[in-house]
């Protein structure tokens, strides 16, 4: 496990999540595990996911052949998927046995196609958090450009 951690008298960080430490946070596996590694993690506050988009993603077979566009669901999901591990990795041991699900997607906007070769910068910052109900705020990058941003929140619940 690649996870090396600062801590000050309030904020406690982790500069660096391995992948393999992303799927012990959430279940996730390959087609579909959308985050490589996460840096700048300040726990209970924010993250930034690293997806390394390459031409070998299986969803490029048919979105699309000629010219491969990454879909804006999935940088959605993407950056979902960041937020999960992040609230993970807050909780600690109280999230033994729990599970994070999307409740909602609201403002999505995507500025720019993401295709093999780029690599999105996953920003995600928590607006608030009640109970077992967690809100983000997310910006997808790739370089300095935004590409996707949308606010979504969260439900922690017992794995069944």
């Amino acid at each position: 496990m690649n996870e090396s951690t600062q801590e000050t008298p309030a904020v406690r960080t982790i500069e660096t999540v391995d992948v393999m430490r992303i799927m012990e946070c959430i279940p996730h596996r390959y087609p579909f595990l959308l985050v490589d590694r996460m840096v700048d993690v300040v726990l209970g506050e924010s993250a930034i996911g690293i997806k390394n988009v390459t031409i070998g993603e299986a969803f490029f077979a048919g979105h699309f052949p000629k010219m491969p566009v990454m879909p804006g669901v999935l940088i959605v999901e993407a950056m979902a998927q960041t937020a999960g591990a992040l609230v993970v990795l807050t909780l600690g041991s109280e999230s033994t046995e729990k599970i994070v699900y999307f409740m909602s997607i609201e403002g999505a906007k995507f500025r720019r196609p993401v295709g093999p070769g780029d690599q999105l910068r996953l920003h995600v910052v928590k607006e608030r958090m009640r109970g077992t109900v967690w809100r983000f705020r997310g910006t997808a990058k790739v370089g300095d450009a935004t590409v996707a941003e949308a606010t979504f929140t969260a439900m922690i619940q017992n794995r069944a």
